[in-house]
């Protein structure tokens, strides 16, 4: 997969030298955001061993020489109401440095590596995220798809699970239900043990965390 240098910022393929550099990364991006601490740095560390991990979109951002920013895909599928199982990627954990964040390299990097899965032949994404920022991107609610997120219930709030077509058309008269890969639920406690091999980070219970 290309590199591509632009204005000063690079993204190119995530190298094995780069792994504990990025886990930082991610770690510092996601403590205390969604829960006391954080289990992205050890998804990230277990999911490039899965056999869904799509090796040819993981994509680390620079700035200077310096890493800035992340993004990984893994394979998916949604399980058509037809009876069949129509192949998706999903995304993430994606981030951006503190200090950069909410300044543009955030869309950069997603836009690039939404343009290389659809080089890829990948026909769709389904992701849980924030529409305010996604949407940007192109990506929309996937209910107007069509597509249900496992074990909601009816009725229930979707908002947060989010599609785009790579491929239009990609999804056209397909209705069915999308199930997260397994990768993405890691043991909490071999996480734990994973996270005391960084430097210490308080963990705190914040307002607006979805996970206590």
């Amino acid at each position: 997969m290309k590199t591509v240098k632009k204005n000063g910022i690079t993204i190119r393929p995530e190298e094995q030298k780069d792994r504990r550099a990025v886990e930082e990364l991610a770690r510092d991006s996601f403590f205390n955001v969604y829960r006391p601490g954080c289990l992205e740095h050890y998804v990230l560390h277990v999911m490039r061993d899965s056999f869904d991990f799509v090796k040819e979109l993981d994509f680390v951002m620079e700035k200077g020489g310096e890493l800035i920013g992340q993004n990984v895909f893994v394979k998916a599928k949604i399980r058509a109401d037809s009876g069949k199982d129509i192949p998706i990627v999903t995304m993430g954990p994606i981030c951006i440095r503190n200090d950069l964040k909410r300044k543009g390299y955030g869309k950069m990097l997603l836009d690039y590596s939404l343009e290389r899965a659809k080089e890829m032949g990948f026909g769709a994404v389904c992701f849980e995220g924030n529409i305010a920022f996604y949407g940007k991107s192109g990506f929309d609610y996937a209910s107007k798809f069509g597509i249900r997120y496992h074990g909601l219930p009816e009725g229930a709030d979707s908002s947060f699970f989010l599609c785009k077509e790579l491929i239009p058309g990609y999804l056209k008269d397909v209705t069915g239900e999308y199930k997260t890969p397994d990768i993405y639920f890691v043991d909490e406690k071999e996480a734990e043990e994973f996270d005391k091999t960084f430097p210490p980070k308080q963990k705190l219970k914040l307002p607006g965390q979805l996970f206590g």
